[in-house]
């Protein structure tokens, strides 16, 4: 096993799911910019999720269709000169 390979500044991380405001803490090395203040009145990083086991179909039985910001337009709208017929 290679040696020195592994990050060692692991910490406390807040991870939450933007589309249902679920958040769990867990250690981690992912990098943050924000914090928030947990249930125990400490402060940790925020690690904000576009989508986690409580809202992803897999999990829930739920089809629901996440589109946020607009994905979908942003696309058609950023390549619709190659999506014209000629």
């Amino acid at each position: 096993m290679k040696k020195d390979i592994h990050p060692t500044d692991y910490r406390y991380v807040v991870f939450k799911d933007m589309s249902n405001e679920y958040a769990f803490l867990t250690k981690s090395t992912a990098k943050t910019k924000e914090t928030v203040v947990w249930e125990d009145g400490k402060e940790y990083p925020l690690f904000k999720l576009e989508i986690s086991n409580q809202s992803h179909p897999f999990y829930t039985g739920k089809m629901k269709l996440v589109d946020s910001a607009g994905r979908v337009d942003k696309f058609r709208n950023k390549y619709a000169k190659h999506l014209t017929t000629k």
